[in-house]
């Protein structure tokens, strides 16, 4: 009877450093197949074994800043020397074809998709407490004291934003995570904003139909 709208949903998933999005994230594309990852863009060199058009789509600093000037990037910033983005390719696309695409991206650059884009469902993804942040960023044990210290830091401003973010979600375990995640993207897609029309079109609809009609010609309506 309900006939939803086909277009998928845009998801922005942020968090602090160590609060375990990329897991969480990976656990929730192995749930629903209905989710396509979109893949930003940098201006970096590739990290270890990170391979281009699977972790990032890696460009040179003059080809980051044409896609900018050609306005083939929906948001972006730059930290340091590098530029960091998401390219607008592909991802109207998936929407269009009603699959729900996830973007996996800073503060600064989900603000920026606010203001562009209000209608996205914003997802801000906090680690059970503090201490345990701290202990995730000391268990990587690919950093120096004073960049942990520093993300740590930057930690406590970000957590500041989740008020601008539609959900928040404690990541206690991925399991528990990937599943409250599931759950709102389920939710959301029941809003009755996103119901293009209600029909009726069963049997037991056409006979209620015709009774009503016939009451009301035998009625006489006073007004």
């Amino acid at each position: 009877m309900i006939k939803t709208k086909k277009k998928g949903l845009l998801i922005v998933i942020s968090g602090p450093s160590g609060s375990g999005k990329g897991t969480i994230i990976k656990d929730l594309l192995q749930k629903n197949e209905n989710i396509w990852l979109s893949i930003s863009c940098t201006s970096r060199q590739p990290r270890g074994s990170e391979q281009n058009k699977i972790d990032y789509y890696f460009l040179t600093k003059e080809e980051f800043e044409e896609k900018i000037q050609r306005d083939e990037m929906l948001e972006y910033a730059q930290y340091g020397e590098n530029y960091y983005g998401t390219p607008k390719e592909y991802i109207k696309s998936h929407l269009d074809n009603g699959e729900d695409v996830i973007l996996e991206i800073e503060i600064q650059g989900a603000l920026k998709i606010k203001e562009l884009l209000p209608e996205t469902l914003f997802i801000f993804i906090l680690p059970p407490s503090m201490q345990e942040l701290k202990k995730r960023l000391e268990g990587r044990n690919t950093e120096t004291k004073e960049k942990i210290e520093k993300r740590f830091a930057t930690a406590y401003n970000e957590i500041n934003e989740v008020s601008k973010y539609n959900y928040v979600v404690v990541n206690d375990t991925v399991e528990n995570a990937s599943n409250k995640i599931n759950a709102i993207i389920i939710a959301e897609r029941c809003r009755v904003d996103r119901i293009e029309e209600v029909y009726l079109n069963t049997p037991e609809e056409k006979i209620h139909e015709n009774i009503i009609d016939k009451d009301l010609k035998n009625e006489e309506i006073n007004i």
